[in-house]
């Protein structure tokens, strides 16, 4: 029985009870709560049914989850029913019932914690969209595990989505980052604003190597030439880092292009017909402030030229007329104020400002006994994603990122995330999904074959806690794609390793000497073959493998 079925069974002994007592079954809440309580003496699970019906419908709450326990008693599935507190109903489920969350495991496979809540969702996230005009840093290498990780939780859950990267090549700091270039190149400093580091080096040689007469042309040709090649050579770098990383994008949007494919003038145009235009001080303002932000923008600048808003706003535009539902922004630490503005974009464009979602991620500090690392070389005083990953490994580096909420500040100690030890978290998760393939290589060994016919022998108080967490799995998922908060899996996947390894440790899976192998082998192998699959599953989630050996 999953928690889903207990729900449901829930509701329908609720009504029952409702009808008997002749009491308004509008009363019934549309969605059954069911939990685990922390403490198992009080079961295998809880619901605050009665306490969300007894004031509807003027029953003590009490005597209410009296008329519950009784009805569940009888009900299939159920060995015990008792009340609790001021109204609350703890239940336990027989093994027979519960067993069936294995067998829903092993059929689905890979496909297990998936659903159809977000089915014909279609959305735009985007992430990173850091300025090519330097490797990745390690703000932005959290949202690339972060992001990359929402995306495939959010696909779990039936959305269409699309992971964009915004190629900022557009405005002044990359007019900034070609200079920087051509002072390389003739081995002078970088200029005050300019950008600093051995990539700017390399990149210079390299543009060198691809134009050897870019020195001799006039100073404007020869900016725009190491503008050009230089962008496309720093651009080149960021996609093989995150492709190695295990972050790939479907699309990758230029700014320039929007500005040069007119999109900034359609996107004026259209706020002109919405009446959120208006001109001032020879400059084109928004209205933003009609739409909950602190103060109006600036469009046009009184030099003719586009602010940088003008981009945002024709970007916007850009995805809705593609055709997505829903537009999420995972922006970094200094970007809170991008988020009524771009609300107030898409309201003065007519939209629903719900149709954007703004996502902060916080600082990531490398620490080592506890004290902070500055390790990159390449970049100067930047942190960048290649020195995470040769540190601590694309895995550990991952699973670091996402494992916390990106509205908290982190510190990754290299010590930890790099040692082969149950302290890290990763390897503890990893390490009992390599156990359980070498459980079923050493069960094949042996002729012991996984058989769900007997599930009902999983009465052991650590087999029921393992499945039962089994059957949590696609209200974990669930939860976090509509939370936007991946780090849940994690979690999950770490409470899941510990149960499997208490269970382990309580209840011998293959026979032992001259035994011959019976249902228990068989039940407790399939038990053991849907954790690995579940842990599988995560891990896919957070892009993070799931190795047979270690």
């Amino acid at each position: 029985m999953t928690p889903a079925d207990l729900a449901e069974l829930l509701k329908a002994t609720a009504a029952a009870v409702l009808t008997e007592h002749d009491l308004d079954l509008g009363a019934l809440p549309a969605t059954v709560t069911v939990e685990r309580p922390r403490n198992l003496e009080h079961g295998d699970y809880a619901t605050n049914l009665a306490l969300q019906l007894g004031k509807k419908v003027g029953v003590n709450p009490r005597e209410l989850a009296g008329w519950l326990a009784t009805a569940l008693t009888s009900a299939d599935g159920i060995a015990a029913a008792e009340v609790a507190g001021p109204g609350f109903v703890n239940l336990r489920i027989e093994a027979s019932a519960q067993g069936v969350i294995v067998t829903n495991v092993l059929d689905a496979g890979a496909g297990y914690g998936n659903s159809a809540e977000l089915g014909g969702e279609n959305i735009n996230l985007e992430f990173v969209s850091a300025n090519p005009t330097g490797p990745i840093h390690i703000g932005g290498t959290r949202w690339a595990a972060v992001g990359d990780a929402l995306g495939r939780l959010l696909t779990t859950q039936g959305a269409a989505v699309t992971r964009e990267y915004y190629f900022n090549d557009h405005g002044a700091q990359i007019d900034r980052f070609a200079r920087s270039l051509v002072a390389a190149a003739k081995g002078e400093p970088a200029p005050e604003d300019g950008y600093a580091g051995t990539y700017i080096n390399d990149i210079a040689a390299d543009v060198l190597a691809k134009r050897p007469d870019v020195m001799s042309l006039p100073d404007d040709e020869r900016q725009e030439a190491f503008r050009e090649i230089g962008v496309d050579l720093m651009f080149t770098h960021i996609k093989e880092s995150l492709h190695e990383f295990g972050t790939d994008f479907d699309v990758y949007t230029h700014e320039d292009s929007m500005h040069t494919s007119g999109r900034v003038d359609q996107a004026i145009a259209k706020l002109r017909e919405t009446g959120n235009i208006y001109e001032k001080d020879g400059a084109t303002w928004l209205r933003t402030t009609e739409f909950g932000d602190d103060k109006d923008r600036v469009v046009i600048k009184s030099d003719g030229n586009a602010a940088y808003i003008a981009g945002d706003l024709a970007y916007y535009l850009d995805k809705r007329q593609r055709g997505f539902d829903l537009c999420i922004y995972m922006l970094g630490a200094d970007h809170h104020g991008y988020i009524a503005r771009l609300k107030a974009a898409a309201a003065a464009l007519g939209d629903d400002p719900n149709t954007v979602e703004v996502l902060i991620g916080q600082m990531v500090n490398l620490v080592r006994d506890g004290q902070p690392v500055r390790m990159s070389k390449r970049a100067g005083t930047v942190i960048t994603l290649d020195d995470l990953v040769e540190a601590i490994g694309v895995d550990a580096a991952r699973y670091s990122l996402i494992r916390s909420s990106v509205d908290t500040p982190i510190d990754i100690d290299l010590a930890l995330w790099s040692s082969a030890s149950n302290e890290n978290p990763v390897y503890y998760v990893q390490y009992a999904h390599a156990r359980l393939c070498a459980l079923a290589r050493n069960a094949a060994d042996l002729g012991v074959t996984a058989d769900t016919a007997h599930l009902d022998l999983l009465t052991h108080d650590k087999e029921g806690i393992l499945i039962r967490n089994l059957g949590e799995f696609p209200r974990v998922l669930k939860a976090a794609a509509a939370l936007r908060e991946p780090h849940r899996v994690c979690r999950y996947l770490e409470d899941l390793a510990g149960d499997y390894h208490r269970f382990y440790d309580s209840c011998r899976v293959l026979p032992q000497g001259d035994e011959e192998p019976g249902d228990l082998n068989a039940a407790r192998l399939a038990l053991c073959a849907a954790t690995r699959q579940v842990i599988a599953n995560g891990l896919a989630i957070l892009g993070v493998s799931a190795p047979e050996r270690m």
